[in-house]
C-alpha cells in the first residue's frame, strides 16, 4: 500500500495547522460560521443536525493495521467510541468537539491519513473495487492508478472550485463492484492488444436526477489518462452551471450538451494539455505502483479449512456467505459483515475495530479494506487460519454471516444525524434485517441488494438497489418511496419505482410482501430476485404491494 513521502507529510501538517488557526479564530468570533463554513468544509468539517462531523478520506478503501488503531484512539479520545463507514470508503466521526478537530487531524496526519477534499465543490476521496488486488479474474490493481488521481487532484489549483463536487471510481474487475457508472468519471482498467489502458465514463451521479454514466472514450492508454483526465474536469468547469445547484452536477452539463460535443470538447482540450504534461505522471505511476506489489504469498495456505467447514455448520455458513475467491490457491477474501442484525449499518466501535487490526496483523498480511457496501475486507486470509479470525470475530460480534444478503443493508444517516435529510434511514435498516432473521427467510431469498437513502441526495445509492427505498417528508410525515431492478455492476441500471410511497409503520411490511412474491414467483433456488425481475417485471410485485395494501384498507 501507498506510504507518504516527505512531500506528503509536510503538505498535510501545514494543512493541519493552517485549519488550526482557522478553528481558534472561529472560536474567538474573528470569524463567523459564513466565513468559516468553507473553511472547514475544504478540511472535511461538517456542520450536522446535533453536532459537527468529522469525515476522514481512506483513498480507495485500503488501510492497514496501524491506521485502523489509530481511527479507534480518535473514536475514544474525541468522539464516543465508534466511527462510522460510509459509501465513498471513508469514516465520519460524529460527535467531535470544534476546538479538537485540529487535534484528531495531527492523530491522523501521525498514520498517513488526512481530510482534506472530504467536502466541498472538488474532487473528492477517489474510491475503488474493495477487492483490489485480490480477486480473480482481475485485469489490473485499479489502486495505483486511484492514488495517482488523488495525488494529482489534492489541492489542484484549478479544481479547487467546481460548479459541483465531483467524485471518481477506478475498477479493474469485470464485475465493477466500484459502481463506476453512477460516478462523475468511471474508470474501467482494460487491455487491448497489450496496451493497459480504461475505458472512461462521464456524467454518472445518483441524487435528485438519478443518471448512468455514458462512454466518452472506450479506451485511453494509462500514458493518457491524467491528461485526459484533466481535460474533463476541464471542460466540466467551463460549462457547468453555476446558477442552480441542483442542475450543477457534470450529468446535467452532460444531459444538456450532449455526449458528443462534450467528446469533442474534451479531445481538444486533451490535443492542448497532452504536451504540458513532461512524463512525470508516468514516473510518478510507475513509484506509485511499486507500492502496491502484493505480499509474499504462503506456499501452503489452504490448511484443514475443508475440514472445519464439514464438521462446524456455524463456520461453514459463514464461509459460504462472507468468503469470496482468491487469485492465489490457498487464501481467501474475507468480508466483515458490519451489519448485525438490529445494528446501524456501517458503525464501528473502537473495540471492533482494534480486534479487526489485530486480526489484519496476525494473520493477513496487515491489510484492511473498506467497502461502499459498508463492510470492511480482510483481502488476503490464508484459509488455514480462517477458523480462529472466525472464532475472534464471533466474540467481537463480528461474526454475522449476511453478506450479500438482506440484511446487509447500505443505509445513509439519515435523520438520526444528517441536517440535510428528510426521514429515518437506520431505524428502517433495523427494522427489515431483524424481520427477516424472525422470520428465517434471509438464506432462502438469497443474493439480494437493498439500499436505503433519507433524502433526495441519494447518500445511500437507493436508485442502484435491487430494492431501493427513499425517505421523503410528505407535508411533515415521513414516506417512504420504493423502487425495484436497480443494479449497481456492469450493466448499471436505475432502478423503476413502484407507485405511492408507504407510512414508516408500514414500509417493513411492504418489503416483506415483495420479497414473499418473489419466493412464490422465482423459477427456483437459482433465480436471484434480479433475476426475477428481469423475468417478470414490475406488475406482480406491484400487485403485491398494492392489493394486499387495498384489501386490508377494506377489511378495516
Amino acid at each position: 500500500m501507498y506510504r507518504y513521502s516527505e512531500f506528503d507529510e509536510s503538505f498535510v501538517r501545514s494543512r493541519v495547522a493552517q485549519f488550526r488557526g482557522q478553528v481558534a479564530r472561529r472560536i474567538d468570533g474573528s470569524l463567523t460560521e459564513d466565513e468559516f463554513k468553507p473553511l472547514r468544509l475544504m478540511n472535511g468539517l461538517y456542520l450536522q443536525l446535533h453536532a459537527y462531523m468529522l469525515r476522514v478520506a481512506i483513498p480507495y478503501g485500503t488501510l492497514d493495521s496501524a491506521q485502523m488503531r489509530q481511527l479507534a484512539m480518535i473514536a475514544d479520545r474525541w468522539d464516543k467510541g465508534y466511527g462510522h463507514f460510509t459509501t465513498r470508503q471513508n469514516i465520519q466521526f460524529n460527535w467531535p468537539k470544534l476546538a479538537d478537530v485540529p487535534d484528531m487531524l495531527d492523530a491522523l496526519a501521525d498514520v498517513g491519513m488526512h481530510a482534506i477534499q472530504t467536502s466541498g465543490n472538488t474532487i473528492r476521496n477517489v474510491t475503488a473495487d474493495h477487492f483490489a488486488g485480490a480477486a480473480a479474474g482481475e485485469v489490473a490493481d485499479p489502486r495505483p492508478v486511484a492514488e495517482l488521481i488523488r495525488q494529482w487532484s489534492t489541492d489542484h489549483p484549478e479544481f479547487q472550485f467546481l460548479p459541483r463536487k465531483f467524485k471518481v471510481a477506478v475498477t479493474g474487475h469485470p464485475d465493477d463492484r466500484a459502481v463506476t457508472a453512477a460516478h462523475d468519471i468511471g474508470l474501467r482498467l482494460v487491455e487491448r492488444a497489450g496496451v493497459p489502458g480504461a475505458t472512461v465514463l462521464v456524467g454518472g451521479g445518483l441524487g435528485r436526477t438519478p443518471m448512468i454514466g455514458k462512454v466518452l472514450a472506450d479506451f485511453v492508454p494509462l500514458a493518457d489518462l491524467l491528461p485526459y483526465l484533466e481535460a474533463v474536469v476541464a471542460v466540466y468547469n467551463l460549462l457547468g452551471r453555476r446558477d442552480n445547484k441542483y442542475k450543477a452536477r457534470i450529468k446535467i452539463t452532460v444531459h444538456e450538451t450532449g455526449i458528443d460535443e462534450i467528446r469533442a470538447q474534451v479531445e481538444a482540450e486533451f490535443a492542448a494539455r497532452k504536451p504540458l504534461f513532461s512524463g512525470v505522471d508516468q514516473e510518478m505511476l510507475a513509484a506509485i505502483t511499486a507500492q502496491f506489489a502484493p505480499p509474499v504469498f504462503e506456499p501452503e495456505a489452504e490448511g484443514d479449512y475443508e475440514t472445519w467447514r464439514a464438521a462446524d455448520p456455524v463456520f461453514r455458513a459463514f464461509t459460504d456467505t462472507n468468503v469470496t475467491a482468491h487469485r492465489q490457491p490457498g487464501y481467501a477474501i474475507l468480508t466483515v459483515s458490519l451489519k448485525a442484525h438490529g445494528a446501524t449499518p456501517g458503525d464501528c466501535s473502537s473495540a471492533q475495530m482494534r480486534v479487526l487490526a489485530d486480526l489484519a496483523e496476525r494473520y493477513a498480511h496487515d491489510e484492511l479494506r473498506i467497502s461502499h457496501e459498508q463492510n470492511v475486507i480482510l483481502p488476503h486470509l490464508p484459509k488455514r487460519h480462517l477458523k480462529a479470525v472466525h472464532d475472534a470475530l464471533l466474540a467481537a460480534g463480528l461474526a454475522t454471516a449476511n453478506v450479500g444478503l438482506v440484511s446487509d443493508i447500505i443505509a445513509c444517516p439519515g435523520m438520526d444525524y444528517c441536517a440535510l435529510a428528510t426521514a429515518r434511514s437506520i431505524p428502517v435498516a433495523q427494522g427489515i434485517a431483524l424481520r427477516f432473521e424472525e422470520l428465517r427467510l434471509e438464506h432462502e431469498i438469497g443474493p439480494l441488494k437493498i439500499k436505503i437513502s433519507g433524502c433526495i441526495n441519494a447518500c445511500g445509492h437507493h436508485h442502484v438497489g435491487h430494492i431501493g427505498i427513499l425517505g421523503l417528508d410528505r407535508a411533515g410525515v415521513e414516506s417512504y418511496q420504493i423502487t425495484l431492478g436497480g443494479d449497481g455492476g456492469p450493466d448499471a441500471v436505475i432502478g423503476e419505482r413502484t407507485g405511492p410511497g408507504f407510512a414508516y409503520d408500514q414500509i417493513i411490511p411492504a418489503i416483506e410482501r415483495i420479497l414473499r412474491a418473489y419466493l412464490a414467483l422465482r423459477e427456483g433456488r437459482h433465480e436471484t430476485f434480479l433475476d426475477a425481475w428481469r423475468r417478470l417485471g414490475m406488475e406482480p410485485f406491484k400487485a403485491a404491494l398494492y392489493d394486499a395494501e387495498e384489501a386490508r384498507a377494506d377489511a378495516a
